[in-house]
């Protein structure tokens, strides 16, 4: 087999980093019958999946008893530098003698590292596979920053292959430029250019390669954060023919043509809670990105209890998870919260600020309290697990090792196209991909 291109090893480091350290092949549960047998049949049209809320079904299970959440492990993962890299490394020597919610504030600011989340179990955290947090910033005026994108590494990951999974790309601040073997480019972000598509579902399926290059803009300072999520598609999706959708929080772009799903965003009664509704339900808010197997990926903000809103009084956010969700993880982008549980909901957990909590796979109702003065603002991935093997080497995720060989022959004899220099123009790109095309088109 033949080594991978230079460009490929280059924009693949992290992953590969990050792969590396997972166990090759972990087996979950006993193997039970998927919940679709057509690749044309997604969760949506699913009969199996309920189309009661999340609260009527734990009702039905619980009668009037009220089953909490708990926390069953929480870590926090090495934060490494990176754009910049000595923005990162000055971080690390101020969390020496600062406090970690001070180190989480100045990150926010300035920028400078990248939290890979590996989730070594899959037992415990299928279908999700991996999650990165992404918190950069790029300055004009900064005489390093040619050096390190000319001579360590460009400011994006250049064109590599993924088959087997799904990509979210969540953006929070600036955006990504994204070109790919199917002849797509995207530009999505957070900012007032990007017109409200702020993420990109990229089912890879049978394959892909693409090419996400941060989109720094024209002003002095641009500031980057992103998360992005591996998602795992049951075998028999495996091989379907690669997709995308965009994620926008603004109605006119719903009529573009371009895949674009509107994003429900939940605002609470007391006036400090915002939830976005990802992918999956809350509160009867149901997202259109249609998934392979059932779950929720929910984006929680809580302000904190002393800013302005419509009351002072304590208010939490609570979520009902069907009983089939046996994965629920939370990450604490900033502030921090805690879970509550027993009676009444009188003990507390608390989750601090960049912590990642693996829940418990039973009890029904998630319960969070905000901190009274940051406080609180997470991810939380739910979902019922896919009870298959998991291999994954690199950008490939597949049931066994077979597979796993299988995908990087087809990748490097050019099945999924071929890689090209993330410097060439849209025209030479665009002739690229049609003197290489991908079979998967």
């Amino acid at each position: 087999m033949q080594h991978l291109t230079t460009t490929a090893v280059n924009s693949l480091f992290l992953a590969l980093i990050l792969i590396s350290q997972c166990p090759s092949a972990l087996s979950l549960h006993t193997p039970q019958p998927l919940l679709h047998s057509a690749t044309s049949t997604l969760r949506r049209k699913n009969p199996l999946y309920s189309s009661q809320s999340p609260n009527q079904q734990q009702q039905q299970q619980n009668g009037s008893i009220l089953s909490y959440r708990t926390i069953a492990t929480l870590e926090k993962n090495a934060r490494l530098p990176i754009w910049p890299a000595w923005n990162g490394a000055f971080l690390f020597l101020l969390s020496l003698v600062l406090p970690p919610p001070t180190i989480a504030k100045l990150e926010d600011q300035f920028g400078g590292r990248v939290c890979p989340i590996i989730f070594p179990e899959p037992m415990a955290t299928s279908p999700f596979i991996l999650l990165v947090h992404h918190v950069h910033s790029f300055t004009s005026f900064d005489p390093l920053r040619i050096f390190q994108k000319k001579v360590i590494l460009p400011e994006g990951f250049p064109s590599h292959p993924h088959r087997g999974f799904v990509t979210l790309t969540y953006c929070l601040k600036g955006g990504m430029v994204h070109r790919d073997s199917l002849g797509i480019k995207q530009k999505y972000g957070a900012e007032s250019r990007h017109k409200g598509k702020f993420a990109q579902w990229l089912v890879a399926g049978a394959g892909i390669l693409h090419e996400e290059m941060w989109d720094v803009g024209q002003g002095i300072v641009s500031e980057q954060e992103l998360f992005q999520l591996w998602v795992n598609l049951p075998n028999c999706y495996k091989m379907t023919k690669p997709t995308i959708r965009l994620l926008s929080d603004e109605e006119e772009n719903k009529d573009e043509g371009e895949g674009v799903v509107i994003t429900p965003i939940v605002n609470s009664e007391c006036g400090r809670i915002k939830t976005i509704v990802l992918v999956g339900e809350y509160d009867g808010n149901q997202s259109d990105i249609e998934t392979a197997s059932p779950m929720s990926i929910l984006h929680v903000r809580m302000k904190p209890t002393t800013s302005s809103s419509k009351s002072s009084t304590p208010c939490t956010w609570t979520i009902d998870l069907p009983k089939s969700f046996q994965t629920a993880i939370i990450y604490m982008r900033g502030g921090s919260a805690n879970i509550l549980s027993g009676t009444g909901g009188s003990k507390r957990d608390e989750i601090p600020a960049h912590h990642t909590a693996m829940l418990s796979s039973s009890g029904g109702t998630l319960c969070m309290e905000g901190h009274e003065n940051d406080g609180a603002d997470f991810l939380l991935l739910a979902g019922e697990p896919i009870r298959e093997m998991v291999e994954s080497r690199g950008s490939m995720v597949m049931t066994n090792p077979m597979d796993i060989e299988t995908a990087y022959r087809d990748y490097e004899g050019g099945m999924m196209g071929r890689p090209w220099d993330h410097q060439l123009t849209d025209d030479e790109w665009n002739e690229h991909i049609e003197k290489f095309p991908s079979a998967y088109r």
